[in-house]
């Protein structure tokens, strides 16, 4: 009797761990799904949407989406209305300057560490990718330039915020990346912006090359600057 209660107590434990394991993979689905519907501009800056609706958009159960909601919520890309719904992150001018500020403060410091380490970096492939791209614009050729163009962009920005080498700083960087996305999903993608940054980012990535700390953060403060000019934000 007692070898039956203990098996059955442990069995129960265990079916409560798998029940809970399944909860948080779940909440993790929902959130990544909200991500996306983010990027996607499906939700887009400034929208309110009921919980239910929210859940129906996503394809998860209520708990798992208010999981989701809570963690974007702190992630600034949400604010939570109790009992009514949620509301998108703005994309204000403020809040455009911060993040792109954010980004280039991050940046420089990925760079800095890259170039000081000694790290082995794809640059080849990089400059390779930037410049077909560069001429794809050029020419207004290709099929879906904007989305393949931000793919670029972002491989670039992937590359220096893996220098940070830092659990908690990566995290910082990677919840501004996600900020920034839903700002960027908010203004198309102008082919004329395309040439330009691509040029930029070829030269943080010939700063690279060369081990130029002083450059390549120089590069990354001019391609911040312009950013800011092309999204219509003011320096300050």
């Amino acid at each position: 009797m007692k070898d039956l209660l203990i098996h059955l107590i442990f069995k129960g434990l265990s079916m409560k761990d798998a029940t809970g394991s399944g909860q948080e993979l779940q909440a993790d689905q929902a959130f990544e799904a909200l991500l996306a519907a983010l990027r996607k501009g499906t939700l887009r800056a400034n929208e309110f949407i009921s919980m239910p609706k929210l859940a129906e958009l996503l394809g998860f159960p209520i708990a798992a989406t208010r999981e989701a909601v809570k963690r974007a919520e702190t992630q600034s890309l949400v604010s939570i209305l109790p009992k009514r719904g949620i509301v998108v992150m703005d994309a204000s001018p403020e809040v455009t300057r911060a993040c792109l500020d954010m980004r280039a403060l991050l940046d420089k410091e990925g760079a800095c560490r890259l170039i000081r380490a000694g790290v082995p970096m794809p640059l080849n492939r990089l400059r390779g990718a930037h410049e077909t791209m560069l001429q794809l614009a050029q020419s207004g050729s290709g099929g879906d330039l904007p989305a393949q163009a931000l793919e670029t962009d972002l491989s670039l920005h992937d590359l220096l915020a893996s220098g940070l080498d830092n659990p908690f700083l990566r995290g910082v960087y990677d919840a501004n990346r996600n900020r920034l996305s839903v700002i960027q999903a908010a203004r198309a993608f102008l082919v004329d912006r395309i040439v330009s940054a691509m040029e930029e980012h070829l030269a943080i990535i010939a700063a690279l090359r060369a081990h130029d700390i002083e450059q390549a953060a120089k590069a990354i403060d001019h391609h911040c600057r312009q950013t800011m000019r092309w999204w219509g934000v003011d320096e300050r």
